[in-house]
């Protein structure tokens, strides 16, 4: 009796186990897909975040040259003229393109001052630009005063960026100092002679070349004397002395006038030729006049000089006053283009003035034989 009721009781515990089995099998078989659909979402959702990370990045790089100006900042002003000085620019490296401009970026400069360099320097973008900056704008700030005046010299002379700091820069920059040009002058000079750096070059015939001229370093106009010899090929101030020698002047007298104007230097041979050729030949004035009134080497011969003397014939054939003759020729040339008008030509009736305006109109047109089909030929720096 007690045999048989263990029996029975195995038996159930057996059932209660088998079915208890069972239902944990069938409850996994039905998990496996739920299992099997939440790894698959998740599989999905990452390709898509990847898809869509992949797809912006895509339409974040700029395609071309010219979306890459243009997240720089670029109009397409600006566009039109960068291509129509460089070409090529149109199919430049995006990578290489980019890392130059964001150099650029650092640097301080933007969209209106790479129109101006690229004018000044078309292949600029074409220089390798991958040297460090720091150290070559914190002298040049310390040089030029500011970073706003540091930007405006490296617009108009983008070279800065590209000479050697302690070979070429330093040296010269010491090289004036030594010579009684001090640092603010120097600068005052490179922001007018952007070719000052690259051209510098003194010699003993120089040096005496800048003594002959008798101006002290205390004066103002010696920085200007200095720096003009300085970026001035020797032969060229030779020639330059020799062809005002042949209307009889004596070297020493040449170079007293250049003490006292140094910008004579940088006058072509053939207008200075053609000005003293006029005073002497149709003014019959003495040539010493000119050492007196360098302006009349200066002047322009066809816009000035030679309209403001036709005008003192006709008044002087008007019979009008004040006349324009002797002394007050001189000054005349002299005068700025309003303040003449106004002297000799408005002070008259309204009538008079509108002929002798006419006149002055007519006589300014006149323009030297083949002179308005000269071809305009760019000379960046002319020394």
């Amino acid at each position: 009796m007690k045999l048989t009721r263990f029996f029975l009781s195995e038996l159930r515990f057996s059932s209660y186990a088998l079915q208890r089995c069972i239902c944990f099998s069938i409850n996994a078989v039905r998990r496996v897909p739920d299992l099997c659909l939440t790894r698959s979402a998740a599989t999905c959702s990452t390709k898509c975040q990847t898809k869509s990370e992949d797809e912006e990045a895509e339409e974040a790089s700029p395609k071309n040259s010219v979306e890459v100006f243009k997240r720089w900042g670029c109009k397409d002003s600006d566009l039109a003229k960068i291509f129509s000085r460089r070409p090529a620019l149109r199919n430049a490296s995006v990578a290489l393109l980019h890392s130059k401009l964001t150099v650029l970026q650092n640097l301080g400069l933007n969209a209106s001052h790479l129109v101006q360099i690229i004018n000044c320097r078309p292949h600029f973008l074409s220089y390798s630009m991958n040297g460090s900056f720091d150290e070559r704008m914190e002298y040049f700030t310390e040089l030029f005063g500011s970073k706003e005046m540091v930007l405006k010299a490296i617009v108009g002379n983008p070279s800065l960026l590209r000479y050697d700091l302690h070979n070429k820069i330093k040296p010269v920059v010491a090289l004036y100092e030594s010579m009684g040009v001090n640092k603010q002058s120097f600068v005052q000079m490179l922001m007018s002679r952007p070719a000052l750096i690259a051209r510098t070059q003194f010699d003993d015939e120089k040096l005496e070349f800048i003594h002959k001229t008798g101006v002290p370093q205390s004066s103002k106009l010696y920085k200007y004397i200095v720096t003009i010899v300085g970026i001035s090929k020797t032969e060229t101030l030779l020639g330059k002395v020799a062809n005002l020698e042949k209307f009889g002047f004596q070297e020493e007298e040449v170079w007293q006038l250049v003490g006292r104007s140094p910008y004579l230097l940088t006058l072509a041979v053939d207008k200075v030729q053609r000005n003293m050729t006029y005073v002497v030949g149709t003014l019959k004035l003495p040539a010493s006049v000119v050492l007196s009134y360098p302006a009349l080497i200066y002047a322009s011969l066809e816009a000035v000089m030679k309209p403001r003397v036709l005008l003192a014939g006709k008044i002087d054939e008007m019979g009008l006053e004040p006349r324009i003759e002797g002394p007050s020729l001189l000054k005349v040339i002299k005068m700025s283009e309003k303040r003449m008008i106004k002297v000799f030509i408005l002070c008259h009736p309204e009538d008079v003035a509108k002929e002798l305006m006419e006149f002055y109109e007519k006589a300014k047109g006149l323009k030297r034989l083949a002179q308005a089909s000269r071809k305009a030929v760019n000379q960046r720096f002319p020394f």
